[in-house]
């Protein structure tokens, strides 16, 4: 018996060698036309989450959110007429805290959550949105307002010495950089939806009053 291959059954025609090399070939240059794309498209998402949006002063700690639907949808904000002032509502809780919760929604979908400007117990200010793109924060004012969440230490709501110091700081910034009145433009979620947010500038008018004095010091400074 003969066991020795059959070689001009094994034999591949050279046509069929050559079509295959073509194919394989265009294979190759659609996958490195397509890496190129990717590469340039994540070079100009990187470019564009370096800008903050705005004449951003040294305090201010840029981290953005991922472009998502529940956190940061990427809507054009077209005009800010005021700023609205929250507290968390979680005691104790930092704003890298807030802000992960705020990250995370782009996984978890679990509401529809965020703000521009986090303001920590230590005074650190992270912004998370750009000032040019929506934050879900102040429901129908979403689209005209700048939105700035505040850290406390206590149920009460009351934000600590640092705290207050970088919001008076940020809104006179801000203030400065929109043209806005802090008498009027400056506004809680309280005046938005009637929620009790920030709550203790709720429950303490006089604070509020206090709080838009010391803005406008800040501004004539």
């Amino acid at each position: 018996m003969n066991l020795k291959p059959d070689n001009k059954a094994r034999r591949i025609p050279k046509g069929a060698m050559i079509a295959a090399v073509v194919v394989l070939c265009l294979i190759l240059a659609a996958g490195l036309l397509v890496g190129r794309h990717i590469i340039k498209n994540r070079g100009a998402k990187v470019a564009q989450d370096t800008d903050p949006g705005w004449n951003a002063p040294d305090y201010v700690e840029y981290k953005p959110l991922v472009v998502n639907e529940y956190s940061r949808p990427g809507t054009p904000l077209e005009e800010i007429n005021a700023v609205v002032v929250h507290y968390v509502g979680n005691p104790g809780t930092t704003a890298e805290q807030n802000r992960s919760y705020f990250n995370g929604l782009a996984v978890s979908g679990k509401t529809w959550a965020s703000s521009h400007f986090l303001i920590g117990l230590e005074g650190e200010v992270l912004q998370n949105v750009p000032l040019d793109e929506v934050a879900y924060c102040s429901n129908e004012r979403n689209y005209d307002t700048v939105s700035i969440e505040c850290c406390h230490p206590a149920e009460d709501g009351k934000f600590t010495n640092a705290t207050y110091s970088s919001l008076i700081r940020l809104l006179s910034d801000l203030c400065r950089e929109y043209g806005l009145d802090p008498s009027k433009d400056i506004i809680r979620h309280y005046d938005v939806t009637g929620k009790l947010c920030p709550l203790y500038y709720v429950e303490h008018e006089d604070k509020w009053a206090a709080l838009l004095d010391d803005v406008a010091s800040e501004l004539k400074n």
